[in-house]
């Protein structure tokens, strides 16, 4: 069995070094990456939009009162102004693209529709904007230590509450992350 260098379908989760203001903290779910770089949602950044405003520009107007409180996430600081879905594989939507067998990405209205229905709401997180590293930027900000990288669980994606999900990404790997330091070297 060959190993692919590539992160797909991982999280990334960002050292307690990293200061820059768009990552620190946060945790990243890898979408597509290659030889041409990587592309990722950022799964713990809530923004002050709510959900209802995003159905509301787009003028679905039927959905429940949940989405008033429900907040949108800042996928990343890349064309904020485009919207994203992650969510569970099931029905098939106009523009989606599957991660893995169990997650797939949908920038179409179709699946906003149907969240707004509540037929997709336990497994999907929507998010504005996407994370994004050019040709071999990943893999050098993981050797100088930016970043940690984890499987990928489902629950951390659509059920751990939000504010839990840097330590919990972390935490599968079997690490505090609250206990490392940021000047950390390779063996």
């Amino acid at each position: 069995m060959t190993t692919s260098p590539y992160l797909n379908n991982q999280l990334l989760i960002a050292m307690p070094g990293l200061k820059d203001p768009d990552f620190e903290r946060s945790v990243t779910y890898i979408c597509h990456h290659n030889e041409a770089g990587a592309m990722g949602i950022t799964i713990n950044r809530q923004s002050d939009l709510p959900v209802a405003s995003i159905l509301d520009q787009l003028h679905i107007e039927q959905y429940e009162q949940i989405w008033a409180s429900e907040q949108v996430m800042i996928g990343g600081p890349i064309q904020q102004d485009r919207g994203f879905v992650l969510h569970s594989m099931g029905n098939e939507w106009n523009s989606s693209y599957p991660v893995s067998e169990q997650i797939t990405l949908t920038t179409s209205r179709d699946i906003l529709e149907a969240i707004a229905a509540q037929q997709q709401r336990d497994q999907s997180l929507l998010a504005l904007g996407y994370s994004g590293w050019g040709p071999g930027q990943l893999e050098e900000e993981i050797m100088q230590n930016s970043w940690l990288n984890a499987p990928v669980d489902p629950s951390i994606l659509f059920s751990c509450p939000i504010g839990h999900r840097w330590d919990m990404a972390a935490s599968m790997l079997g690490v505090d992350i609250n206990t490392l330091t940021s000047p950390v070297g390779h063996a």
